[in-house]
């Protein structure tokens, strides 16, 4: 049995463990731009159940973005009784399932002002307790205070909890700064970046819904028509769909408008000329390919390779076996 002084010795340090920081954050050190009143009142709530704030909180920005979901329609896809809680890969992958894009934005405060301002509520991860006994936990932020200096949340059993920016900071470091927004394919998160937005649509595009896939690429190309990956995209997907007048407006608009890459889009050009059996035109864009060189360099030379059999199948089984005995 413990004596009753150890006991006196372990309580005060039990107590000063379950300070995460001894120094708080002033708003002047949370943002590098002074935060605006704001809140998004009109953000579906759903209480929680026990273990179940991953489903409740997704339906909650699934229901901003117009896709009106109950809990517990999603809590068969989302809640695993061996970790009582969510994964946010499940959270992600049933928010593709509904045409929506799941967009993890930057950890910083700026990045989550910035989603309010433009009316997006942000699905954060939380720590609730302490990194060596955690109590995870998913909420919607849909405000902030700058007055108060507290964050209003949709959270757990409180459908409008107002949090200290320095006590959300600590919970939220916790889970490692995780946070994202739902939106529409043809709706760019506020603080969207080009490549992580691109890499939204290629996900989406993998897993099976090319509609929505399509309406980001075209999102993105029209916000940055100098990234080449939208162009690459749209090709794709037209391609695949048969669609190749479309495809072939797709590549050559990136030729025009994307500043790096153009060997792959000359290549790919080259290969939707195949095609259509189009040998010189094909030949004069696998030429064009390797003239870019790049890293993809040996790519473009097989593709000018097979231009050149101008479709005779010989010729074609030729450099397969030829490209067998290199490997």
């Amino acid at each position: 049995m413990m004596s009753p002084r150890l006991l006196l010795f372990l309580m005060p340090l039990l107590a000063l463990s379950g300070c995460a920081s001894l120094t708080g954050i002033s708003q002047d050190e949370a943002f590098e731009r002074p935060p605006q009143a704001v809140e998004l009142t009109e953000v579906p709530y759903h209480p929680q159940e026990a273990y179940q704030c991953g489903p409740a909180a997704l339906a909650e920005v699934l229901g901003w973005s117009g896709i009106e979901v109950e809990p517990e329609e999603l809590e068969p896809s989302l809640f695993i009784p061996e970790r009582k809680g969510t994964l946010q890969v499940e959270l992600i992958s049933q928010t593709r399932q509904r045409d929506r894009v799941p967009y993890q934005i930057d950890g910083s405060f700026d990045a989550i002002m910035q989603e309010l301002e433009a009316g997006n509520p942000v699905l954060v991860f939380q720590n609730l307790s302490l990194r060596w006994f955690p109590i995870w936990h998913y909420a919607v932020i849909v405000g902030y205070d700058p007055e108060a200096e507290r964050f209003i949340l949709r959270s757990g059993e409180h459908k409008r909890l107002e949090t200290k920016l320095d006590r959300f900071r600590r919970t939220w470091d916790r889970g490692d700064r995780w946070a994202m927004v739902v939106t529409r394919p043809d709706q760019l998160p506020a603080s969207a970046d080009a490549n992580r937005w691109f890499r939204a649509g290629a996900d989406l595009e993998q897993t099976g819904r090319s509609d929505s896939a399509l309406r980001v690429f075209e999102t993105g190309r029209e916000k940055w028509p100098e990234h080449a990956g939208f162009h690459l995209g749209l090709f794709n997907l037209h391609f695949a769909a048969g669609e190749l007048e479309a495809a072939e407006d797709a590549i050559r608009l990136g030729l025009t408008e994307a500043e790096g890459n153009h060997g792959v889009l000359w290549n790919n050009l080259a290969g939707l000329l195949m095609h259509r059996q189009d040998w010189d035109a094909a030949i004069d864009a696998a030429q064009q390919a390797v003239a870019s060189g790049g890293r993809f360099a040996d790519n473009f030379e097989r593709t000018l390779e097979q231009t050149q059999c101008r479709g005779d199948q010989d010729c074609l089984d030729q450099l397969a076996r030829q490209q067998e005995d290199s490997e």
